[in-house]
């Protein structure tokens, strides 16, 4: 009878064992889970600031790409202006030297000066 005691005695201390076990495993999952619901909440967060970092510095870069560059409709109209004031410069330059420069012309034309050419040898 006592090897049946002592087979019921090291079957309860083996249960208590597993059981022991068991919790201890149950503590390590329970506390396991805690640090990945810690891990994943900071990483969501470090998501987050990431995310609101980009923001920021993506405005910064357009208002200075606009206080730099100007935004593309006013650039486009200095353009447009640069270009109309040049035209109407050509234009009136155009109109005020044209009578001289058509009496520059007609005096070249009708005034020929006829030379000999220096390179021009008489045959003997």
């Amino acid at each position: 009878m006592t090897s049946q005691s002592q087979g019921i005695q090291q079957l309860l201390q083996a249960e208590k064992r597993a059981k022991d076990k068991l919790e201890e495993a149950k503590k390590s999952k329970h506390l396991a889970s805690g640090k990945g619901k810690r891990l994943k909440q900071a990483k969501e967060e470090a998501i987050a600031e990431i995310d609101h970092y980009r923001l920021q510095r993506e405005k910064e870069f357009r208002n200075k790409q606009t206080n730099v560059m100007g935004s593309q409709g006013n650039l486009s109209a200095k353009i447009e202006e640069q270009t109309t004031e040049t035209i109407q410069k050509l234009t009136s330059s155009y109109h005020k030297n044209k009578e001289s420069m058509m009496k520059k012309l007609l005096n070249m034309i009708y005034d020929i000066n006829p030379e000999v050419h220096p390179n021009f040898r008489h045959a003997a």
